[in-house]
């Protein structure tokens, strides 16, 4: 009786254990998405799924991401592209305004900058403030992935 006893606590605590190691696995992708910042996680997304094409038009869903000191902080905005070249800048308020930023840019090369794989070059101004621009509905969608099978109990 106490061996009997002794093995299904036993097994009780080897399949515990087992489990909360199987959720700790699945909980690690996440974890390390939580330590990208906003930039890195964005451009790992477009990296693996790809874009579509950014054509010539105002695009009022993307998002600016500036580089500061080794920091970097993502803000909403819209922006004009013309010839494959980003034109025009507009950020997003909290209250749904927009304000056109008004300061000279171009990429590292002083020329306009263009876009990739629906993220465009490095951009500065004149106060070498750096940035780049996500289009962030130009994102390919997620593939599908198969279904797993439930069998039945019954077999």
């Amino acid at each position: 009786m106490k061996k009997t006893l002794f093995l299904s606590l036993f097994t009780f605590v080897l399949l515990g254990s087992t489990t909360s190691f199987s959720q700790e696995e699945s909980q690690e992708p996440k974890k390390e998405e939580q330590r990208l910042n906003c930039f890195e996680r964005l451009e790992k997304a477009f990296t693996k799924r790809g874009s579509k094409t950014v054509n010539d038009n105002i695009h009022r869903n993307v998002i600016i991401s500036f580089f500061e000191d080794g920091e970097v902080y993502c803000v909403r905005g819209k922006v004009r592209v013309e010839n494959g070249y980003i034109t025009s800048i507009f950020y997003y308020y909290d209250d749904n305004s927009e304000v056109l930023y008004d300061k000279k840019f171009q990429n590292m090369q002083n020329d306009p900058p263009s876009i990739n794989n629906g993220i465009s070059e490095m951009i500065v101004n004149a106060e070498r403030e750096k940035f780049k621009v996500i289009f962030v509905d130009k994102l390919q969608p997620k593939q599908k992935q198969l279904k797993r099978a439930v069998l039945p109990d019954d077999l």
